[in-house]
């Protein structure tokens, strides 16, 4: 299977080394910033990188040719519908919530503030809306006492999202498609940024 990876940050590195070690063919990163450490990984792998020339937007130029599947690891820009169109399975994300619930930038947060005593994760087809796409695998996980959504997403949810890429990718390269359950609306809420959300480097990662 021929991937087109879109990232940044951490989770981005760790999604291109679980994609390595899964026996895809990586043939192109994607970030909106050249010295973002995913850009640094790939060049050290060998891998072709093309900055973004928007940043919140992917083109379907900045798709690689015969790309199968774009997958997004901690990306917050937009791949466009003709984006999608390159690709034969479209493209995935992960977003650490069980869609429908806590569709935003700040799933995680949004989990600890409600008090949810579950969280989960979600990978999910991309669309025109954010975090609306159809299902393809979800999993979830006991919120321990006292946990912050830092704790939370280190402890279980960056490796549960690693876990779930790496089965629908895996099933994609056995079936020739993916699974898709669309959401369904009536649970939706929404997640948005909040005042106290860190905005550095050290800001959880979402989908």
């Amino acid at each position: 299977m021929r991937i087109t990876l879109v990232g940044s940050r951490h989770f981005g590195v760790t999604t291109l080394n679980m994609l390595r070690e899964h026996h895809v063919t990586l043939v192109r990163v994607v970030v909106h910033d050249g010295e973002d450490r995913l850009a640094a990984a790939a060049r050290a792998a060998g891998i072709e990188v093309v900055v973004q020339a928007n940043p919140k937007l992917v083109t379907a130029a900045e798709i690689a040719p015969g790309t199968e599947l774009i997958v997004t690891a901690h990306s917050h820009a937009r791949v466009s519908k003709e984006a999608l169109a390159v690709a034969k399975l479209g493209g995935i994300g992960y977003h650490p919530s069980l869609l429908p619930r806590h569709r935003g930038i700040a799933a995680v947060e949004w989990t600890i503030k409600e008090g949810d005593p579950i969280a989960g994760g979600s990978i999910y087809h991309l669309a025109d809306r954010m975090d609306a796409g159809a299902i393809a695998a979800q999993d979830w996980v006991f919120v321990k006492k006292g946990e912050t959504a830092r704790d939370l997403w280190e402890r279980a949810l960056a490796p549960l999202g690693l876990r779930l890429l790496a089965q629908v990718i895996d099933y994609g390269k056995v079936n020739g498609s993916l699974p898709a359950k669309p959401q369904d609306e009536q649970f939706a809420t929404k997640a948005p940024r909040q005042a106290l959300i860190p905005r550095s480097g050290n800001q959880i990662p979402q989908s």
